[in-house]
């Protein structure tokens, strides 16, 4: 993930670029808000002060809307309801109020980011004998339709749409129930394991001890 973070106060820019490299993010640092549109057009997500010395963060965000969809999100002290609504007007996706925690701050960028995906996602997906119709809410293999509950379509969907890739145990979580997830994982487990019985098979989802789950990449 590659993230551009707008920020003139080092005291605050330096330990955020740090935490979140820690989380496996790749993070550009930048002091200024008039290279930021351009800088914005090679990131995935763009985090955004308003009070930045050469020109207001509002102006910054509405050039980057007016060149880019990529998601923005606002990390301002100021607090203003109207202030606020302005910016979601203008095209920022998410406003966080300092001080947060970093937690709270990557589960906002992770949300944005599948928002973002999800508009791109194709109406229909298929994987070996899988057909996942999100149109209609479908899922069935080989004709057989699936009886899921709302919760085990939206896991199906998350670990069909990309097989073969490793899905921690948080982020599902986070994805599929709450982007503030902060309770026991053992939800996930029992969802997992009536979603293998209905699938008929449960090799379909592979379990990847310690880290979470992945969908088979053939059946």
């Amino acid at each position: 993930m590659r993230v551009l973070l707008v920020e003139d106060d080092s005291s605050i820019s330096e330990p955020l670029r740090d935490a979140l490299e820690r989380d496996g993010a790749e993070v550009q640092l930048l002091g200024e808000g008039a290279a930021a549109p351009e800088a914005a057009l090679g990131v995935d997500v763009v985090l955004l002060d308003l009070g930045l010395p050469d020109m207001d963060g509002t102006e910054v965000c509405r050039r980057i809307r007016s060149i880019s969809d990529v998601p923005v999100i606002v990390i301002s002290a100021r607090q203003e309801e109207g202030e606020r609504v302005l910016l979601l007007e203008i095209g920022a996706d998410d406003y966080l109020v300092k001080p947060f925690g970093v937690r709270e701050l990557s589960a906002r960028i992770r949300a944005v980011l599948r928002r973002s995906s999800e508009s791109l996602m194709p109406e229909c997906i298929s994987a070996g004998a899988l057909e996942v119709d999100l149109r209609s809410h479908r899922a069935a293999i080989e004709g057989r339709e699936l009886e899921l509950t709302p919760k085990e379509f939206d896991l199906l969907v998350l670990l069909a749409g990309e097989p073969g890739r490793v899905h921690a145990r948080q982020d599902i979580l986070e994805t599929v129930w709450d982007p503030h997830w902060y309770g026991p994982t053992k939800t996930l487990d029992v969802h997992v394991a009536s979603l293998r019985r209905k699938l008929g098979d449960p090799k379909w989802i592979e379990t990847v001890r310690g880290v979470g789950y992945r969908f088979a990449a053939q059946r």
